[in-house]
Protein backbone atom coordinates (compact mmCIF):
# COMPACT_ATOMS: atom_id res chain seq x y z
CA UNK A 1 0.00 0.00 0.00
CA UNK A 2 2.68 2.40 0.70
CA UNK A 3 4.18 1.55 -3.01
CA UNK A 4 0.80 3.06 -4.22
CA UNK A 5 0.54 5.93 -2.48
CA UNK A 6 3.70 6.76 -3.42
CA UNK A 7 3.36 5.66 -7.24
CA UNK A 8 0.31 8.58 -6.71
CA UNK A 9 2.80 11.09 -5.30
CA UNK A 10 5.84 10.61 -8.71
CA UNK A 11 1.88 10.48 -10.84
CA UNK A 12 1.69 14.19 -10.25
CA UNK A 13 4.56 15.39 -12.31
CA UNK A 14 3.46 12.96 -15.12
CA UNK A 15 0.10 14.47 -14.62
CA UNK A 16 1.40 17.96 -14.17
CA UNK A 17 3.49 18.05 -17.53
CA UNK A 18 0.64 16.09 -19.39
CA UNK A 19 -1.93 18.65 -18.29
CA UNK A 20 -0.18 21.68 -19.18
CA UNK A 21 0.83 19.74 -22.41
CA UNK A 22 -2.98 19.05 -23.64
CA UNK A 23 -3.56 22.71 -22.55
CA UNK A 24 -1.12 24.08 -24.78
CA UNK A 25 -1.95 21.68 -27.59
CA UNK A 26 -5.66 21.95 -27.47
CA UNK A 27 -5.36 25.64 -26.87
CA UNK A 28 -7.74 25.65 -23.34
CA UNK A 29 -8.21 28.99 -21.50
CA UNK A 30 -10.38 27.55 -18.68
CA UNK A 31 -9.92 24.59 -16.52
CA UNK A 32 -12.92 23.38 -17.02
CA UNK A 33 -13.10 23.50 -20.66
CA UNK A 34 -12.15 20.57 -22.57
CA UNK A 35 -12.57 18.70 -19.47
CA UNK A 36 -13.75 15.41 -20.81
CA UNK A 37 -10.97 15.67 -23.68
CA UNK A 38 -8.14 16.07 -20.57
CA UNK A 39 -9.33 12.85 -18.78
CA UNK A 40 -9.46 10.87 -21.97
CA UNK A 41 -5.86 12.17 -22.53
CA UNK A 42 -4.93 11.97 -18.92
CA UNK A 43 -6.13 7.71 -19.50
CA UNK A 44 -4.27 7.57 -22.17
CA UNK A 45 -1.05 8.43 -20.52
CA UNK A 46 -1.42 6.48 -17.67
CA UNK A 47 -2.37 3.65 -20.00
CA UNK A 48 1.29 4.41 -22.09
CA UNK A 49 3.40 5.10 -18.59
CA UNK A 50 2.02 2.08 -16.94
CA UNK A 51 2.06 -0.29 -19.44
CA UNK A 52 5.58 0.36 -20.63
CA UNK A 53 6.88 0.44 -17.47
CA UNK A 54 5.64 -3.16 -16.32
CA UNK A 55 6.50 -4.21 -19.26
CA UNK A 56 9.96 -3.56 -18.14
CA UNK A 57 9.50 -4.54 -15.08
CA UNK A 58 9.22 -2.12 -12.42
CA UNK A 59 8.22 1.55 -12.45
CA UNK A 60 10.37 4.09 -9.79
CA UNK A 61 7.95 3.67 -6.75
CA UNK A 62 8.15 -0.22 -7.16
CA UNK A 63 11.66 0.26 -7.27
CA UNK A 64 12.08 2.21 -4.70
CA UNK A 65 10.21 -0.41 -2.68
CA UNK A 66 12.24 -3.44 -4.52
CA UNK A 67 8.98 -4.91 -6.17
CA UNK A 68 8.29 -6.84 -9.48
CA UNK A 69 5.59 -7.41 -11.30
CA UNK A 70 5.96 -10.54 -13.26
CA UNK A 71 3.41 -12.85 -15.19
CA UNK A 72 2.35 -16.11 -13.47
CA UNK A 73 4.87 -17.82 -14.56
CA UNK A 74 7.73 -15.68 -13.46
CA UNK A 75 8.57 -13.87 -16.70
CA UNK A 76 8.73 -10.61 -17.36
CA UNK A 77 4.99 -9.00 -18.63
CA UNK A 78 4.68 -8.69 -22.50
CA UNK A 79 3.01 -5.09 -23.12
CA UNK A 80 -0.25 -6.82 -24.07
CA UNK A 81 -0.11 -8.24 -20.39
CA UNK A 82 0.49 -5.27 -18.88
CA UNK A 83 -2.30 -3.53 -20.39
CA UNK A 84 -4.36 -5.56 -19.73
CA UNK A 85 -3.42 -5.42 -15.91
CA UNK A 86 -3.62 -1.58 -16.32
CA UNK A 87 -7.28 -2.16 -17.43
CA UNK A 88 -7.71 -4.77 -14.52
CA UNK A 89 -6.31 -1.90 -11.97
CA UNK A 90 -9.02 0.57 -12.46
CA UNK A 91 -11.39 -1.93 -10.15
CA UNK A 92 -9.65 -0.19 -7.12
CA UNK A 93 -11.52 3.40 -8.17
CA UNK A 94 -14.08 3.04 -10.82
CA UNK A 95 -16.42 1.13 -8.70
CA UNK A 96 -17.23 3.76 -6.54
CA UNK A 97 -17.14 6.28 -8.73
CA UNK A 98 -19.88 4.43 -10.96
CA UNK A 99 -22.21 4.23 -8.45
CA UNK A 100 -21.48 8.18 -6.98
CA UNK A 101 -21.66 9.73 -10.18
CA UNK A 102 -25.27 9.62 -11.20
CA UNK A 103 -26.24 10.13 -7.43
CA UNK A 104 -24.21 13.32 -8.25
CA UNK A 105 -22.98 13.24 -4.61
CA UNK A 106 -20.97 16.13 -3.16
CA UNK A 107 -16.89 15.40 -3.83
CA UNK A 108 -16.17 14.71 0.03
CA UNK A 109 -19.25 11.91 -0.45
CA UNK A 110 -17.42 10.22 -3.15
CA UNK A 111 -13.94 10.49 -1.75
CA UNK A 112 -15.73 8.81 1.04
CA UNK A 113 -16.81 6.25 -0.52
CA UNK A 114 -13.54 5.91 -2.50
CA UNK A 115 -11.31 5.66 0.40
CA UNK A 116 -13.56 2.87 1.67
CA UNK A 117 -14.09 0.55 -1.60
CA UNK A 118 -10.31 1.06 -1.32
CA UNK A 119 -9.40 -0.42 2.12
CA UNK A 120 -12.43 -2.87 0.99
CA UNK A 121 -10.31 -4.17 -1.97
CA UNK A 122 -7.06 -4.01 -0.02
CA UNK A 123 -8.79 -6.48 2.51
CA UNK A 124 -9.73 -8.73 0.11
CA UNK A 125 -6.68 -9.78 -0.86
CA UNK A 126 -6.23 -11.31 2.19
CA UNK A 127 -8.80 -14.01 1.18
CA UNK A 128 -6.45 -14.71 -1.75
CA UNK A 129 -4.42 -18.02 -1.49
CA UNK A 130 -1.08 -16.29 -2.37
CA UNK A 131 -2.31 -12.88 -0.57
CA UNK A 132 -2.12 -11.21 -4.58
CA UNK A 133 -4.71 -8.21 -5.04
CA UNK A 134 -7.60 -9.77 -6.90
CA UNK A 135 -6.34 -7.63 -10.53
CA UNK A 136 -3.57 -9.31 -10.53
CA UNK A 137 -5.45 -13.14 -10.17
CA UNK A 138 -7.22 -12.26 -12.91
CA UNK A 139 -4.41 -10.74 -14.96
CA UNK A 140 -2.08 -13.82 -14.43
CA UNK A 141 0.41 -11.49 -13.06
CA UNK A 142 2.12 -11.18 -9.65
CA UNK A 143 4.03 -8.96 -7.52
CA UNK A 144 7.23 -10.16 -6.18
CA UNK A 145 9.84 -8.48 -4.02
CA UNK A 146 13.63 -8.33 -5.45
CA UNK A 147 16.72 -8.76 -3.47
CA UNK A 148 19.28 -6.21 -3.07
Amino acid sequence: MACWLYEGMLLFGVVFISGYLFGTLSQTRHALDNRHGLQAFLFLVFAIYFTWLWHKGQTLAMKTWHIRVLDASGQQLSQARALFRFILSWVWVLPPMLVTVPLQLPAIQVAFYTVGWIWVWALLSRFQSRRQYWHDVWAGTQLVEVQK
